[in-house]
């Protein structure tokens, strides 16, 4: 059976809400897609909200309120069995090489993708 998890997507701009929807849709047939429009809203989901299969976060750098970055600082603090079945994709369209490096280097991060990510990347990823 195919690796099938659902995705919670953390992401303020809605044409990119919409594009990442659409590829999740066309490339993946994905479960239910959860947005959240800032890091402090996707914590508080993921409090909220019981994760029973794995979770995939797709992860924007750039957000009011709480950015990726301190998204996550408080994912670090959430308990281990949350944890254990998240996956983190940073998708961002930063050239800053600062900003890349760091979310690279961060420990709770599975892969760094450059938006808009292509269609073939998903597919890699999950299939």
């Amino acid at each position: 059976m195919p690796y099938k998890p659902d995705f919670l997507l953390i992401e303020d701009n809605l044409i990119d809400q919409f594009v990442t929807k659409k590829l999740l849709k066309k490339g993946l047939n994905t479960n239910p897609l959860f947005i959240a429009n800032n890091g402090k809203e996707a914590i508080d989901w993921l409090i909220k909200n019981p994760i029973h299969n794995s979770l995939v976060i797709l992860l924007d750098i750039q957000m009011p309120v709480m950015n990726g970055f301190e998204f996550l600082e408080e994912f670090a603090r959430l308990a281990e069995d949350i944890k254990d079945k998240i996956e983190i994709f940073v998708l961002s369209s930063t050239l800053d090489t600062d900003e890349i490096k760091k979310a690279k280097e961060n420990k709770y991060v599975s892969d760094f993708w450059n938006k808009p990510f292509r269609l073939e990347t998903l597919q890699n990823a999950f299939l």
